[in-house]
Formats: C-alpha cells, structure tokens, sequence
C-alpha cells in the first residue's frame, strides 16, 4: 500500500546516533501510513547492521522499511543519498531527517497538518540544540523568527530559515524545486534546494513546537562547506532577489564584512551603492572608501555616513543578536519595515 508519508533518511556512519534516531520514527503518533526510507551512503561502520535491527521493530508496528545503498569506497554524498532515498520512496508527503538528529512523537502528525494547509511551502519546526550551549545565537534565530522573517532573512549567512532535517514537503512540490544537487562534499544542497524552492514561489512555514533534537558535532556533513563558497552564493542570490528592485541602497557597516560584500558585487550592483554607514567615528571620519582593487577610473570613492544620516533602503552587514541589543536599538529607532527598507545579510 502507498504510504502517505515517507519519512527520509540518509545514513553515513552514523552508528553512535542511528538507535536513538530510528527509536524516533517507531515512536511517532501519527495514524496514517508511514514509512521510512533509508539510505545507506557507503557506511563502512555498524549503521547497517542497527538498521536492519530496527527494520523488524518498525515493520512489526506497521511502518514499511524501504533500504537502499551501496558499499563503494567512498561515500556519494548527502545530496545523492536523499535524492535516492526519495526516489525509492512512495509517500504523498516527506519527511527529512538527519541520521544524527531525534524527533519528538508528534513531529509527523503536526508538520503534515501544516503541509496539506500549504502544498507549495517547504514547512519546518523549532528545535532543541544537543549540546543545548552549542550554537547558541543560531538556535535562538531558527526559533524566534518571525512568520514574516522565515521570508525576508534568506539571505544571511545562516543559511535557510528552517533547517534542513526538520523539512517536511508533499512530493508533488519536491518533483517541481528539485532534485538536490549531487555535487558531493564541500556542496551546500540543502542552500541551493532552499533558493530554488523560493525561485518557484514556495513558501516557508514554521510549526513553532519543538519537534526536533538537532545535533553539533565534529563529524556533521555541515563543516566540509566551505564559509567562501556559502558566500559566493549569497551574493549571487542577493544580486539576483532583492537588489533588482532597488535603483540605489546604502550598505550598514563600513568595516570587513561591508566592504567585503561591496567588492563582491557584479559592476551594476556596485553602482547602485551610494554610501556605506556605520556608528564608529573613525570610519565616519575617513569621509569615503576608495576601492583601490576598481579598474574604473576615477577609483569609486563611496561616502561613509553616520547611520542616521543614511539613506534606506540598507543591506545591513552586521550580525544580528552580538552588541547587547545596540545595533537592534539603532534600527528599531529609524522606523523601517524589513523587506522593503532593509535586508539582513550579515
């Protein structure tokens, strides 16, 4: 019988975590046909074995076991693993999850009632970080957006604005974005998938219940992405999104992470940008940035202006929830409304 949602799971050597994660599925409380679909990337550990454990389990209470998989020498890769998971797969609906993470009972039943509701959003959840200190300003960013936000904020360096193993899709929409990019190690699937998913118009939800145990550790298919690459994608998201619709913007921070995205930008994009601001008076006092690397001549020389004397909109490069509430207390004073005057893209 078909199932009405495929629970999908990619697994690479993931022996330490596997029993917890699967002792999730068996426990969900959802009443309609379940079933989960394992991918096996090349695990060269017990993983397995402890699927195969779980299958009789899972089997026995009603959840159909689908196992895929290869045994070469090396793994293909998170994003070849889902989509292969998915395509053995025959669920209405799907429900990501990471090998390393846990779902709480009524994960399933509660993202799928959000999911029939809006058949073109990729819905998420909030989470409960294991160690709970890891990561502390991003965990409270993917808990306490607004509904508002989970749109506007796709351009920080926090990556997409629910996280991928707590994404939860019908299939029918999944066929429309994806499949996701198979580029292996050092690719970020999940950011390339999310942008194309916003591309297309899908929509971001959030069911605002913990519903997943979202693991930091070492060995996490995340730290092989590298930071540059993440960001060259940003930029050319931000290019291709929200910069078309302004015919000039000012950049917030006219220090590092400022000046580093005004050098990034396409030509047309860098004419667009009529001042830099900031609230240190030694930049103010400079007057201007000189690009020295520009091959234009003259050299571009960009006014830096207290921020109060700035004009929106802004595309603010500096990071959210690290000066104490002053940076927030400075925007919050001038009034603006978030999409339309300012983006975040620090």
């Amino acid at each position: 019988m078909k199932a009405h949602v495929s629970i999908i799971l990619p697994v690479h050597n993931a022996e330490p975590w596997l029993d917890e994660c699967l002792r999730s599925v068996l426990q969900q409380d959802f009443e309609g046909t379940m079933e989960l679909s394992v991918f096996n990337d090349a695990s060269k550990d017990k993983s397995g074995a402890i699927i195969e454990k779980w299958r009789v389990k899972l089997e026995d209470s009603g959840v159909h076991v689908i196992i895929g998989g290869h045994d070469s020498p090396s793994p293909r890769g998170v994003g070849y693993s889902k989509n292969q998971a998915v395509a053995q797969s025959s669920g209405s609906y799907l429900c990501f999850l990471d090998s390393d993470d846990v779902m709480m009972p009524q994960r399933v039943r509660l993202q799928h009632e959000a999911a029939v509701q809006h058949p073109s959003s990729i819905i998420g959840c909030r989470v409960r970080r294991d160690p709970p200190n890891s990561t502390e300003r991003y965990t409270r960013w993917i808990n306490q957006l607004t509904p508002e936000q989970l749109l506007t904020q796709v351009f920080t360096s926090n990556g997409p604005t629910v996280i991928m193993p707590s994404w939860f899709c019908s299939r029918a929409w999944f066929s429309h974005v994806g499949p996701f990019d198979e580029g292996g190690q050092g690719v970020p699937e999940d950011l390339l998938f999310f942008y194309e998913h916003l591309r297309k118009g899908g929509g971001v939800i959030r069911v605002d219940q913990s519903l997943l145990l979202y693991r930091h550790h070492p060995q996490a298919a995340t730290h092989s992405i590298l930071e540059t690459t993440i960001w060259t994608h940003r930029v050319r998201f931000l290019e291709e999104r929200a910069l078309p619709r302004w015919a000039a913007f000012t950049i917030w921070n006219a220090g590092k992470q400022g000046r580093r995205l005004y050098r990034s930008l396409t030509a047309t994009s860098k004419r667009k940008v009529v001042a830099f601001c900031d609230v240190d008076e030694n930049k103010i006092r400079k007057g201007f940035y000189c690009h020295e690397d520009s091959e234009e001549r003259p050299k571009p020389r960009i006014p830096i202006l207290h921020f109060r004397a700035a004009q929106p909109p802004f595309v603010i490069c500096v990071k959210l929830d690290l000066t104490g509430g002053a940076f927030e207390d400075n925007l919050r004073s001038l009034h603006l409304q978030e999409g339309q005057d300012f983006l975040h893209f620090s």
